[in-house]
């Protein structure tokens, strides 16, 4: 699941982003990134030095994907898949982040496809099932979550420390037999 080639970039026709594992070379862009988008401090406080410890991270177990712009080569974003279970439970958790001026382009949409369709696929992470857990008045993330398939689970209070207090979330979930593929999901109608 792991290795060179989550350092390749990943596309499909029609998208306008691909994307890769984080590098060294990409830490400076990263924190400038996180930065300039103050508006995700309020959902997740994203330290804007912290690329050098997620690459440290990275196992089977946890995978960061950057989401960079095929047009300008810009980070857009980055999506972790976290708490990577196999066995019967084959499960990972999903979490995201788009960057200023990328937010609200549709490029996270985008993106999780590609992400969705790695971790879904035998030959990438070959898992079954993955959950995003949002905060309830992240109407952004939740509306983003819901486009992608994913389907209301539950209410979990007090679930992530964020800003200084237990935060409630909601869950939802998807499984690869809901997945339409990235086709479908990315391409315009």
């Amino acid at each position: 699941m792991t290795g060179a080639m989550d350092q390749e970039l990943y596309t499909v026709p029609g998208c306008r982003v691909g994307i890769r594992g984080p590098l060294e070379s990409d830490v400076a862009a990263s924190a400038e990134a996180i930065r300039r988008s103050e508006h995700i401090a309020r959902w997740n406080p994203s330290d804007p030095d912290d690329l050098p410890d997620l690459i440290g991270r990275q196992s089977d177990n946890f995978r960061t994907f950057l989401v960079l712009d095929l047009a300008d080569r810009g980070l857009a974003g980055r999506v972790n898949v976290s708490n990577i279970v196999r066995s019967r439970f084959s499960n990972a958790t999903l979490g995201y982040d788009a960057y200023t001026p990328y937010a609200g382009t549709g490029r996270m949409t985008e993106a999780l496809a590609l992400v969705i369709d790695r971790v879904f696929a035998a030959d990438g992470f070959g898992l079954h099932r993955l959950e995003i857990n949002v905060q309830p008045g992240n109407e952004a993330s939740i509306a983003l979550a819901r486009r992608m398939g994913f389907r209301y689970e539950g209410f979990t209070p007090r679930m992530l420390f964020i800003n200084d207090a237990w935060r409630d979330h909601e869950r939802f979930a998807l499984t690869a037999e809901e997945w339409p593929g990235a086709e479908k999901a990315i391409l315009p109608s």
